[in-house]
């Protein structure tokens, strides 16, 4: 091997983002010169010297290395059979730090499904948008949040360009869109670009940035998504029988489909046919975290395709109806009133969804299937370590058979596993804040979207309790937080303020940290390291959530309302229950629901240093009874089962 095959071996293993779950790809990768949190391996092989490939070239451990994952990529691409089949369309896909092309939960889900899909060999390919500024990155200024932007450019995740440019009918004119391809193991996902020269201004920005406003800027980067999407799947030649919208903003995809279905003007049997391959997936359990677009604003791009069809606009606009809201055109009923399944991502979600929903398209049928995580990205390498040795490799595919042997790991490995967790949580602690955690201390973590209905701030209501539990030197806790808030939910900023200033006082005796600018890489550290998972939503607003089920996996035990994926996964000894308040009134609910939080807390703080063995065997338990079922792989599996395989195999 010489210097220019030693490069092109080491581009392929960066470009191929089956790095982001294999710790030995990981490792061999994050050893090269110049690697750094939130680099892109790409980035740092097309950085690499001469001198320093001459180094490597020299390494024969190094060269045995890169020789060992090129085979197991090459075994992994060659097992590929045929064109992918299901199209996943999401706004948003979390892989890693180092593609900024995320925003939250919902596209961490997203990369996780990629990354299954591929582990199970399922036929897939993701369809999103490319953002030319990504994920904002929080500053901290004086207890505020601002936000910065970086520039993006798809070459450095090692984005190959598929050569496809498809356009877009907007009103009075074509917005070319450019196709971009990542591969994630086994399954490509197609990035749309409308950063092309040929376009104006106005349409090189529509994939800009991520979720900006309810404006004709959210309605065209949705139009993009949706009609580029699948014209894009059909200029690369792939044969997609399955359409899973992974939320309502790929929506719009339906308009294409519509239009490769219809014959004369019978919209009503166009859509029946449509329906056949559609399943949309609702995150929302409110009405409020609803995509809605004014008449005013929607018509002149629906205008587009009633007159291409030669029907009246009314009745495109009648599938996108919304009964409370007439005036508006409802992306979430649009995929309703189009698809032929639907499902909610929890058990309980799927009970309020049919009830939001109800009698709008599928909204009565809707189902669900619970969220899961996949397994190899979230968990520690020392745990992974672990599991292999004493269940099986199998734990990380939801084998129950796997995790029936979790009574065969000791206590003391257990132990010993949670104090590398602690020590790595730690570390990075005192990179970031310059905090140091007592080791001694149980650590309690809080970390998503700072949303006002995830009510960050809920323990801090009864500040003389809580700073009576924070002195406690005896039996020490220590709270660490992080999230954002979206640059435009100013309530969401102040919850923010709210947590850093209580941070800084004399109450919180230095044991209340706050992490800034939060990150897949933040949450790596706090899922694996924090000893207990609080989750404190109004219920039944958290649609699933799996922040809970990544700490499951590392050890962590929750400590949460009976909401999302905790409400039909929590059995009294796998965790702790939040008691939820029956009062309608809102403050009377927050107070009564504060002190259930502290007074759970201050029972999980007595188990902890007053009886480490029994907090111990709760983890075991929580391992054994929910390991199988927080994985992703479960969830990927009941999809193919109850959604995509009886698509695939209809005569």
């Amino acid at each position: 091997m010489d210097s220019q095959a030693l490069r092109e071996s080491l581009n392929r293993l960066a470009s191929n983002h089956r790095w982001t779950y294999s710790k030995s790809c990981r490792a061999l990768l994050d050893s090269l010169p110049g690697a750094a949190p939130g680099r892109h391996p790409v980035q740092v092989v097309g950085g690499l010297a001469q001198y320093q490939l001459d180094e490597l070239l020299g390494d024969d451990l190094v060269i045995d290395r890169v020789r060992q994952e090129t085979q197991v990529l090459d075994t992994v691409l060659d097992s590929v059979e045929g064109d992918p089949r299901i199209a996943y369309c999401s706004p948003e896909f979390g892989l890693a730090d180092a593609i900024a092309q995320y925003a939250g939960g919902l596209g961490i889900l997203a990369g996780d499904h990629l990354k299954t899909a591929s582990d199970l060999h399922i036929p897939l390919a993701g369809v999103g948008l490319f953002y030319r500024y990504g994920v904002f990155r929080q500053r901290l200024q004086s207890d505020h949040q601002t936000e910065t932007y970086e520039t993006a450019d798809p070459t450095e995740y090692g984005a190959i360009d598929t050569g496809v440019t498809v356009e877009v009918p907007f009103p009075g004119r074509e917005v070319k869109v450019k196709v971009w391809r990542l591969d994630v193991g086994r399954v490509p996902l197609i990035l749309l670009d409308t950063n092309v020269e040929a376009n104006s201004k106005h349409d090189r920005d529509i994939t800009d940035r991520l979720y900006i406003g309810f404006t004709d800027h959210r309605v065209e980067q949705e139009m993009i998504l949706g009609v580029g999407g699948a014209r894009a799947l059909a200029a690369l030649g792939w044969p997609i029988e399955v359409h899973h919208l992974n939320e309502g903003h790929a929506g719009f995809i339906t308009l294409e489909l519509i239009d490769r279905a219809l014959d004369g003007d019978d919209l009503e049997a166009a859509v029946e046919s449509v329906r056949e391959g559609l399943v949309f997936t609702t995150h929302t359990p409110v009405p409020a975290g609803i995509d809605r677009f004014e008449h005013g604003l929607i018509t002149p791009y629906l205008q587009v395709w009633a007159e291409r069809w030669g029907i009246p606009v009314e009745n495109l606009l009648a599938l996108g109806h919304d009964a409370e809201h007439p005036g508006k055109f409802n992306m979430a009923a649009l995929c309703l009133r189009t698809a032929g399944a639907a499902n909610g991502v929890s058990e309980l979600h799927g009970e309020v969804s049919r009830q939001l929903f109800a009698g709008v398209g599928r909204g009565d049928d809707i189902g669900h299937v619970t969220n899961g995580v996949h397994a190899r990205t979230w968990t520690a390498d020392h745990v992974q370590e672990l599991f292999d040795d004493v269940l099986g490799e199998t734990w990380a595919d939801g084998d129950p058979d796997a995790w029936e042997r979790v009574g065969n790991i000791t206590l003391e490995r257990l132990e010993v596993s949670r104090q590398i967790s602690s020590r790595i949580l730690a570390g990075l602690v005192e990179e970031t804040t310059g905090h140091e955690l007592d080791p001694e201390a149980l650590v309690v973590g809080f970390a998503r979207r700072f949303a006002p209905y995830k009510r960050a701030t809920l323990f801090m209501r009864d500040r003389e309790r809580l700073s009576r539990l924070l002195a406690s030197d005896e039996r020490p806790v220590h709270f660490i937080f992080a999230g954002k808030a979206h640059p435009s939910d100013e309530l969401g900023k102040s919850l923010v303020s709210e947590v850093l200033s209580f941070s800084r006082s004399e109450e919180a005796n230095g044991r209340l940290t706050f992490i800034p600018d939060y990150s897949i890489r933040i949450a790596h550290a706090m899922v694996q390291g924090c000893d207990v998972w609080l989750n404190n939503p109004i219920r039944p607003r958290e649609a699933s959530g799996t922040s809970g089920e990544k700490a499951v996996l590392n050890g962590g035990l929750n400590c949460s309302i009976l909401d999302g994926w905790w409400a039909e996964m929590f059995d009294g000894q796998n965790g702790w229950e939040i008691a939820a308040s029956d009062a309608e009134e809102p403050e009377t609910r927050d107070d009564e629901e504060a002190a259930s939080v502290l007074g759970t807390l201050e029972a999980v703080i007595e188990e902890y240093h007053a009886a480490r063995f029994v907090f111990n065997g709760r983890i075991r338990h929580a391992w054994q009874m929910l390991g199988p079922r927080v994985t992703a792989a479960r969830m990927l599996r009941e999809y193919a089962e109850r959604y995509y395989q009886p698509i695939l195999e209809r005569p």
